[in-house]
């Protein structure tokens, strides 16, 4: 299983970890996108494109804009 917690939204789930799961993917499962969050994988900042694995925690952090 992997941890997922929404920083500022307070969303905390568990998703089933499956082969080829990416971080793109994390985000996907809680509703965001790389263009709407970052991603910290047990506490280091991860691109889109990396692996994760079964029993990592993943903090998504929503992007904020505006002016």
């Amino acid at each position: 299983m992997i941890r997922v917690k929404v920083l500022g939204r307070g969303i905390e789930r568990e998703i089933e970890w499956r082969k080829g799961l990416l971080v793109k993917d994390v985000l996907r499962e809680v509703g965001f996108n790389t263009e709407s969050a970052i991603a910290r994988v047990n506490g280091r900042v991860a691109l889109e494109d990396e692996p994760v694995k079964d029993g990592d925690s993943v903090e998504v952090i929503p992007v904020v804009s505006g002016g």
